[in-house]
């Protein structure tokens, strides 16, 4: 009984400590300033993206946050370069002229063949064919999936199978609706940002992806018609440096100090759109200056009272070019990966239930009870993700520390589905500070700062549940049986 009101004393005590330190008037400045119309949307390669990443810097800076060792900047440069789509694509499927078509990646190609299908592209799919200087086709996707989301999440590993094997292009079948392929065709058929190439010499392989929203290529294909012709031209490159935003705070147990909780989030948007006229300026209130505002508060209460691990806050560039500024920390990171137990992201698309934290991975990691203990402190109750069918898991940073085998949830403002209300202010020029409850943000943020402080006092180290798609690679990570 003893020991049950020393604990319940202390929660007592950390949720009054949390609550002095997170308030809406802080909330709002933060938030306020990153969605102002003088950032203009924080698009990554603007000066306006540079300006909030500044203020990130020293926020953190203020809070007492420390540039990651060896490091005496708070910024890890971010090679990238604006790739503007070719001149010139011809691209014939079965002797019919395919208009719907983006170029994912470009190089220079002319030639009409049979083309060797292999289904979705997986690496059982490329295993032992002979693919040089062959056009391949590939279902976009997974099984699991055949959506948009899915296979922009798979398009990197199969360019590499394809490289790997000698391929001369990937063409892949799509299945879009109309909405979504117009905005990916304004996304990425004229200039997008991509990392810049380590190796100047590097093979350049034209992956298309072609609009099959009724499966009719795909079903041409697995009756064997194959016949593609294809003309490219390269694509112009112009090199351009962004940031993420990297600081740390030591833990204070002398063991446990070398575990790091990561806080993270993105900080850039998706900029202006010309062609609109009145209001064009995509803001990113919600999307996602609510998640970075998250990671402040974090450091914030951890400034003024650490935990026994140590917390290392990553806000990524670039996460609207597609997950590049968290996919290059992964693959550069600034204190070795094995050292993070947990990636705590926060993104946000909206909400449109203020009795809720949606917690998207929430029981896949053994940190659930946690998170659903802070959040009920302050009033929450958190959920896991309400539309699987969207893919959110895969679609922002979280996934790319999931994929090295890290833990790594993503804690979102409160919805059921993704429904009229998101849409309202997903990605959209309506999404400013002055529509966001800040009485429930404050709940929220609250909620997010006190998982964090019990996972990062947990004596147990948070982990994948039995039988999670990352179990195996997070036992790799951590060196486990």
């Amino acid at each position: 009984m003893l020991a049950l009101m020393v604990s319940s004393s202390y929660g007592q005590d950390l949720v009054s400590q949390i609550d002095e330190v997170i308030t809406q008037e802080k909330i709002q400045s933060h938030i306020y300033f990153l969605a102002d119309d003088l950032l203009k949307g924080r698009k990554t390669g603007t000066p306006e993206n540079k300006i909030a990443a500044n203020y990130l810097a020293n926020q953190l800076r203020a809070n007492g946050a420390l540039p990651a060792p060896g490091m005496d900047s708070y910024l890890q440069i971010v090679p990238m370069e604006v790739v503007n789509a070719p001149k010139r694509i011809n691209l014939a499927i079965n002797g019919n002229n395919v208009k719907a078509k983006i170029p994912m990646e470009s190089g220079k190609v002319d030639q009409s063949t049979d083309a060797i299908y292999l289904g979705f592209g997986t690496a059982d799919d490329f295993k032992g064919k002979d693919l040089r200087k062959k056009i391949v086709v590939v279902k976009g996707g997974t099984a699991d999936g055949e959506g948009v989301r899915q296979a922009f999440g798979e398009r990197g590993a199969k360019s590499k199978r394809a490289k790997e094997a000698g391929a001369l292009a990937v063409i892949e079948l799509v299945k879009s609706d109309e909405g979504t392929w117009n905005y990916l065709q304004d996304h990425f058929g004229g200039s997008s940002n991509q990392l810049a190439s380590k190796d100047e010499g590097a093979m350049t392989m034209p992956y298309m992806w072609v609009k099959d929203e009724y499966g009719t290529y795909i079903l041409e294909m697995e009756q064997g018609k194959t016949k593609v012709s294809l003309t490219a031209t390269s694509a112009r490159k112009t090199p351009f440096i962004s940031q993420n935003v990297v600081a740390y705070i030591p833990g204070t147990d002398p063991v446990l100090k070398d575990e790091y909780i990561i806080y993270s989030g993105h900080y850039d948007h998706v900029g202006v759109d010309e062609s609109i006229e009145g209001d064009n300026i995509f803001n990113g209130a919600r999307d996602n200056a609510v998640g970075v505002t998250t990671v402040l508060s974090m450091a914030e209460q951890l400034g003024k009272h650490p935990t026994k691990r140590s917390a290392l806050f990553i806000l990524f560039t670039a996460e609207e070019e597609g997950l590049l500024g968290s996919q290059y920390y992964t693959n550069n990171p600034m204190l070795p990966l094995e050292q993070m137990v947990f990636c705590f992201n926060s993104d946000n698309g909206g909400y449109n239930d203020t009795t809720l934290a949606t917690i998207i991975g929430l029981d896949r990691t053994t940190a659930a009870e946690n998170i659903k203990t802070a959040a009920k402190a302050f009033g929450l109750t958190a959920i896991e993700d309400p539309a699987p069918e969207q893919g959110l898991f895969d679609r922002s940073d979280n996934v790319h520390f999931a994929k090295k085998g890290v833990p790594a949830p993503t804690f979102s403002m409160g919805f059921t589905a993704f429904d009229e209300e998101i849409a309202k202010y997903y990605h959209q020029p309506s999404d400013h500070a002055d529509s966001i409850d800040y009485a429930y943000l404050e709940k929220f943020f609250q909620a997010y700062v006190y998982s964090g402080v019990l996972i990062g006092n947990d004596p147990q180290k948070p982990v994948w549940v039995a039988g999670d798609k990352y179990e195996e690679a997070g036992k790799a990570l951590y060196g486990q049986k």
